[in-house]
């Protein structure tokens, strides 16, 4: 009896590690599940229907966003995948879970309905700017390349206002966003309304409120106490901490 235990339990390990590993292969090779990749730039776009033109400008405008990105390579080349009729999408949201997008390692994984030519990706009835949502992802890829796979998360378990809060301050770059104050402004008066734990910018796209929260901090200490990433990510001052100081600052300005 206890040798046929064991037996079973060997095939399901081994059964378990091939499905993993085959899982992992198509991952890391997303031309298995999509018809066609098109070379631009450092970029290689996977899809399965012909691309729109539309999405080449977007790509161009989140390029542009980057380069303020004190961790942006223009050498690191990224794979852009499409949720166009590929499996690849719907593989990713089993392992992952439902979100707009995913970024990691070297790829941006689009998860939500695009429309290239409205700027924007929708999920759920909610609208998320697409050059941005694309900035934001890539430069998860930047921060994985730049720290490595012990230095970034999951594994390294930085706090989530940093390694969330980055890419958002790289996208959010519209000048309604640029205004730490006028930001703040916004949230208070969301916070104030039925507001379902989104919040809307002019373009009607906008974001959770937890990642807005996020970019505040980071927009709070590279812009008011003149930080670099490194050090947000190397200072050990608390979040509440860093919270307290910016709304300090914030009641100075009006």
């Amino acid at each position: 009896m206890k040798k046929t235990i064991k037996k079973w339990i060997l095939r399901f390990t081994v059964t378990g590690l091939f499905i993993a590993g085959l899982l992992i292969i198509i991952i890391l090779n997303p031309f298995l599940t999509y018809a066609h990749h098109t070379k631009q730039g450092h970029y290689t776009i996977f899809h399965h229907k012909a691309l729109e033109s539309a999405l080449s400008i977007r790509l161009d405008h989140a390029t542009q966003l980057l380069k303020n990105s004190e961790y942006y390579d223009p050498k690191l080349t990224l794979d852009i995948c499409l949720n166009d009729g590929s499996k690849y999408s719907g593989l990713m949201k089993t392992i992952r879970g439902q979100a707009f997008a995913w970024g990691f390692y070297d790829k941006v994984v689009l998860m939500g309905k695009a429309n290239y030519k409205e700027n924007y990706v929708e999920l759920n009835g909610y609208k998320w700017n697409l050059t941005q949502l694309i900035a934001h992802e890539m430069t998860h890829c930047y921060q994985f390349d730049k720290r490595g796979f012990w230095k970034s998360n999951p594994v390294a378990k930085i706090p989530n206002w940093k390694w969330e809060g980055y890419p958002e301050y790289v996208a959010r770059q519209a000048v309604e966003q640029k205004d730490l104050a006028k930001n703040i402004d916004r949230l208070i008066q969301t916070e104030r309304t039925d507001h379902n734990g989104w919040i809307q910018f002019a373009d009607s796209t906008g974001t959770v409120i937890p990642y807005y929260k996020n970019w505040l901090l980071i927009q709070y200490c590279m812009l008011v106490k003149k930080m670099t990433y490194a050090e947000i990510i190397n200072d050990t001052t608390q979040e509440e901490t860093i919270r307290q100081q910016m709304m300090k600052w914030y009641k100075k300005q009006k």
